[in-house]
């Protein structure tokens, strides 16, 4: 019988010309083992999504219990099942008012899709504004938005129509028309290079989507759930989207996304025709009781403020890696990015802090740039581990090593 890594190589689609390949035998809090005996620091939570870290106790009981009651039993929306109500009611607790009504999908772009139809069937228009860095996912109405060109060139005509504009201008907002179904937009952009918007830009796209009727959409992915040092970014705005799309950590470490509105917005999917929208797999009953652990455990430990408090700590000392080779370096909460003066180097740079032992990753839409996104339970001692590793790794490119 062939092992995982033969099979990985001959069998499974690839993503990349060079994928990062350690072969993961378990993963524990903030570390994941190797099947070659070592263990790696993961400082990207696996992409957001490990808010808690890996495992964590809350979450595999949550699990267990019910995979002993039931799992997957009728399209989602049609059966009341106890894990999606909790959960639906626990974050329309914790939104603003006018986000009380849930959707659950299987992925952020899911959400993504579901939202674009709901603005669509409400409007009655049909184009979309994004914004120039953004990522909203890989499906073809969420790619569509997608803010980096060479992303989308490939797969020919998009859904749209769809006008990019440059990220955090307010002047640029006067393209939002009456032709405008939805704005879609980061709160933070994360693959854009860590990016963070005004207030006073934020503030101003909602006045100018109020003004010509457009629905905003807040894609809250992977700043949602404590990340950027509130349990939802759109709070250091204090401007409350239309509808709010999460997904990566919610789900405690199982597949979940889902998006968020007032009701008589989200009852569009209701009628004309009923079941207009609906998801076989979405909201599934294992993910919603892991996610509704995980959420418990992030608001009863105030995991935001936590963040804030690490975070600023992390980039404190981040600043002193700041130099020829890094030229900038931007975070918020436990999100942190090092922009690189060169890709290459910013490439190397995460290669070599690879090698020694802490993953971090650079940013699909702005290859120059290094980010971090720890679990929000990270350790001091571990933000130490990775600290030492990336001024190692630096050292070592300064040499030429």
């Amino acid at each position: 019988m062939s092992g995982a890594r033969e099979d990985f190589t001959r069998h499974l689609a690839q993503t990349s010309a060079a994928p990062i390949g350690l072969e993961i035998v378990r993963a524990e809090g903030a570390w994941i083992y190797a099947a070659d005996g070592r263990r790696y620091l993961d400082f990207i939570a696996g992409i957001g999504v490990s808010a808690l870290g890996h495992g964590h106790p809350a979450v595999r009981a949550a699990i267990a219990e019910q995979a002993r009651r039931h799992l997957h039993v009728m399209v989602y929306g049609e059966y009341v099942i106890a894990a999606q109500a909790r959960l639906a009611a626990r974050i329309a607790e914790l939104l603003p008012p006018a986000l009380g009504r849930v959707y659950f999908t299987n992925s952020g772009a899911e959400a993504i899709e579901g939202a674009l139809k709901t603005a669509r069937k409400h409007t009655g228009r049909e184009g979309f504004v994004a914004f120039d860095g953004a990522y909203h996912g890989d499906t073809m109405g969420a790619l569509a938005l997608m803010g980096n060109a060479a992303f989308r060139a490939p797969f020919g005509t998009l859904p749209g129509p769809v006008r990019h504009l440059p990220y955090d201008d307010a002047a640029a907002l006067t393209a939002i028309d009456h032709s405008v179904a939805a704005v879609v937009v980061e709160p933070v952009q994360a693959e854009g290079g860590v990016r963070i918007p005004s207030r006073e830009f934020m503030m101003a796209l909602r006045e100018r989507c109020d003004r010509s009727g457009a629905i905003l959409i807040f894609d809250e992915v992977l700043t949602g759930l404590g990340r950027t040092g509130r349990l939802f970014a759109m709070e250091h705005s204090g401007v409350v989207p239309d509808l709010v799309v999460l997904a990566k950590a919610l789900g405690g470490g199982l597949p979940l996304g889902a998006f968020a509105g007032r009701d008589e917005l989200m009852a569009k999917l209701a009628h004309d025709p009923p079941l207009g929208h609906i998801t076989t797999f979405g909201g599934h009953p294992l993910s919603c009781a892991a996610g509704l652990a995980a959420l418990e455990v992030i608001v009863a430990e105030r995991l935001w403020e936590r963040a804030e408090r690490v975070g600023v700590a992390l980039r404190a000392r981040l600043a002193g890696l700041v130099g020829t080779e890094i030229v900038a370096l931007r975070g918020i909460g436990l999100l942190a990015g090092l922009e690189f003066a060169q890709a290459a180097t910013a490439h190397r740079f995460v290669a070599a802090t690879i090698a020694r032992g802490v993953i971090i990753n650079w940013t699909l839409n702005a290859d120059r740039v290094v980010r971090m996104a720890p679990p929000l339970t990270i350790a001091e001692t571990e933000v130490d581990f990775a600290l030492a590793a990336m001024t190692d790794a630096l050292v070592g490119l300064r040499r030429g090593a």
